[in-house]
């Protein structure tokens, strides 16, 4: 069977607009990812590694893993002790919409 190409980005965004459950689940996922992007990239930036992490925090290192890799979502408490890892804040600032 051959391959089809896809546009990933026009797919979900048709049914964004066709699907409100979608909709929903995937605009409300969107902020976990980001979040949690943005502390891999910290995480890298400082040149640290899982098992750093993991030892500065006191997780195992398979946790930290599957919290990166999306497997698991993280109590609010394990984000800030992450972020405390990190030396940085997590801020909540107004959406700008337009």
């Amino acid at each position: 069977m051959p391959f089809v190409e896809v546009d990933v980005k026009q797919k979900i965004e048709h049914l964004r607009e066709t699907d409100p459950n979608f909709k929903d689940a995937w605009d409300s996922s969107r902020m976990e990812y980001n979040i949690l992007g943005e502390l891999i990239k910290l995480r890298k930036e400082k040149n640290l590694s899982q098992a750093d992490i993991a030892e500065k925090s006191g997780y195992k290192q398979q946790a930290i893993s599957r919290i990166e890799k999306k497997e698991h979502s993280p109590t609010l408490r394990t984000i800030c002790a992450y972020a405390d890892i990190l030396d940085v804040d997590i801020k909540l600032v107004p959406r700008h919409i337009g």
